[in-house]
């Protein structure tokens, strides 16, 4: 890649905050081809800018394909494979957040941490003959947040669909989801355990770890710090 190389969110709420804060760092966007266009150009900034999805721009930032990106931590986390070592967020911008945490349903009133969940799942294997199922989509954060816990008495199910419905439908037990108020989860029957916030996470100003900058990408790297400081956030 020889220009710097950006991605932002290509729609919603996402989109919407992240090119006001564009603009309070005194570079405005301006969409190409229209609002069903997806590059557009940043003004003051020599770079190449792509409206993508929020788990597209997670995914290039971890490959290498982008050098910056807005995008949620939840998503970062939870695609790159050696976890932070994948990617490096330059800051975090105050919007677009939610926790992952680890819900059970509300009927489970002896299960309230993860030591509890452990030993039901233990119970549950001994009187049933299988693992508990955890729906997810946050397959890898699941993994190392249940592995940290010591959490063994499990197995995924990869949620294609409305996480929270999975334990009333009978397609999961438990459950790992991003929630904002709770107010989803608590509707569905569920609550979250004591000490399963696995993350809490927000949208942020990510750097790739692979992506390689040339002379032309240092360039318009080094007049975005400057906007940074220009503005008051620490790059």
């Amino acid at each position: 890649m020889s220009r710097l190389t950006i991605a932002i969110p290509s729609k919603g709420r996402l989109k919407e905050q992240t090119e006001d804060w564009l603009v309070s760092l005194g570079h405005p966007l301006r969409q190409i081809g229209g609002e069903r266009g997806y590059t557009a150009e940043i003004e003051g900034l020599d770079a190449e800018v792509r409206l993508l999805s929020a788990r597209e721009i997670a995914q290039g930032l971890i490959e290498g394909s982008l050098h910056f990106g807005v995008t949620g931590e939840d998503l970062l986390n939870d695609l790159a494979p050696d976890g932070a070592d994948d990617f490096r967020v330059v800051k975090r911008l105050g919007f677009g957040g939610a926790d992952v945490v680890v819900a059970v349903p509300q009927a489970w009133f002896d299960v309230d941490s993860m030591a509890d969940l452990e030993a039901a799942g233990a119970a549950f294997r001994k009187a049933h003959g299988r693992r508990l199922r955890v729906a997810t989509k946050y397959l890898r954060l699941t993994r190392r947040f249940f592995a940290q816990k010591s959490v063994g008495e499990y197995r995924l199910v990869e949620s294609a669909g409305a996480t929270e419905a999975a334990p009333s439908t009978g397609t999961a037990d438990v459950i790992v989801d991003i929630t904002t108020t709770g107010a989803t989860l608590k509707a569905n029957g569920l609550k979250v355990l004591r000490d399963g916030v696995i993350l809490e996470s927000e949208a942020a100003f990510t750097q790739s770890a692979r992506a390689e900058f040339g002379p032309v990408a240092k360039a318009a790297a080094d007049a975005l710090v400057g906007a940074f400081a220009r503005s008051d956030h620490n790059f």
